[in-house]
């Protein structure tokens, strides 16, 4: 079944739909200088100098001498800067808006408001260790299966190149009917062999051009209805964007960041285009005073019952920020479990198309040798 969401009620959501290779560009310049675990070793020091009384300025010049990446270094250095001149750490962290994020800024705002900096710090800690934590279960879990297919990719055309042209030339001396499977196998090695370099070309060209096609809006939402759809990791981002919305709507609500706003900022962390556009839309549907229950029931691809019951019940009780994070709890134990049990689901997957591999491979090689035996 394809996966779709329509919300007749809600209104359309406006988003550019052109690809601007500057802005691609200048996220692959600055990808992964900054990764999450610095940024949370950074939180966390941070909210114990500042639960112990040290001023903001003061922590955040310790901690820029202490931090070895350059550009987070200069950042929290420029941090420091800002805030000795008077300026709300707030304010200075949305000259850095592309590093810390929407949800970083509005509660940091939303705790000096209440004056409650060092709540809000401990909240960003244990939301940022959740992200780090679940992205390291990911990684865990998907790198079997890569160095899998790596090693299959890189083996076959190891044989390709080094091995097959030697056997081409004994079984042209045989000058004998070859079977089909033979066939194929040399026409296959003599055309990697002739145009390896165009091919190599050509293929750069085509992830070029399908990362451009990703990036656009149309391009976005095909490739994340294909993974919703797949049977397997389809079931894993539902999960974790469920996961992620829980936890993070749970702790903007408990900063007192309006219920309006929490949905906007969330929409911009999820990392799925469908789950993005359904809080943008569940986001203008609240100022009109609808339930975010029956919000979320209109969307019942994207959310299961269990999760529009419980908001129901959380905001009937009115603790719908503990509400919430019972369930991203949940969701996170269900994650936990789902990775670790992944590799043994794809270990089979991939054991078939290796054996596949190894045995057209195979085939293709000993058929001929068997008929010079027979002939001798």
């Amino acid at each position: 079944m394809a996966f779709e969401f329509k919300n007749p009620d809600a209104p359309a959501i406006k988003e550019k739909n052109k690809f601007s290779f500057q802005e691609f560009f200048k996220k692959v310049k600055n990808f992964g200088t900054i990764p999450l675990k610095e940024r949370l070793f950074f939180v966390q020091n941070l909210r114990v100098m500042v639960t112990s009384g040290l001023p903001l300025a003061n922590a955040l010049k310790t901690l820029g001498a202490q931090t070895k990446n350059k550009r987070f270094k200069q950042i929290i250095l420029d941090l420091h800067d800002s805030t000795e001149k008077g300026v709300s750490f707030s304010d200075s962290l949305k000259h850095h808006r592309s590093v810390f994020g929407d949800l970083f800024i509005n509660m940091i705002m939303a705790g000096e408001a209440s004056g409650q900096l060092d709540e809000v710090l401990t909240e960003l800690y244990l939301q940022m260790k959740k992200d780090h934590d679940l992205i390291a279960k990911v990684k865990s879990a998907m790198t079997y299966p890569v160095i899998v297919l790596v090693a299959m990719i890189g083996i076959g055309t190891a044989m390709m190149i080094f091995v097959m042209p030697k056997l081409i030339t004994v079984f042209e001396e045989m000058e004998a009917e070859l079977p089909f499977f033979t066939r194929m196998l040399i026409a296959l090695t003599n055309f990697i062999a002739n145009q390896g370099a165009l091919v190599t070309v050509f293929l750069v060209i085509v992830a070029i051009l399908i990362i451009v096609f990703i990036k656009t809006n149309p391009g976005k939402h095909f490739w994340h209805k294909v993974m919703l759809n797949t049977p397997i990791m389809g079931k894993i981002i539902k999960k974790i964007n469920i996961a992620r919305f829980t936890r993070t709507v749970s702790s903007l609500i408990k900063t007192d960041i309006p219920i309006v706003e929490t949905f906007k900022i969330t929409s911009k962390i999820l990392g799925n285009i469908y789950y993005q556009e359904a809080l943008q839309s569940s986001s203008e549907r609240l100022v009109k005073g609808e339930s975010m229950a029956k919000i979320l029931e209109s969307y019942p691809k994207l959310f299961p019952p269990v999760v529009c019951e419980m908001t129901a019940v959380g905001e009937e009780t009115g603790a719908v920020d503990d509400i919430l994070k019972d369930l991203a709890i949940f969701y996170e134990e269900e994650i936990d479990e789902t990775m670790k049990t992944l590799p043994s689901v794809i270990e089979p997957i991939l054991m078939i198309v290796l054996g596949f591999g190894v045995g057209a491979m195979a085939v293709a090689i000993i058929m001929p040798m068997y008929s010079l035996t027979q002939q001798m």
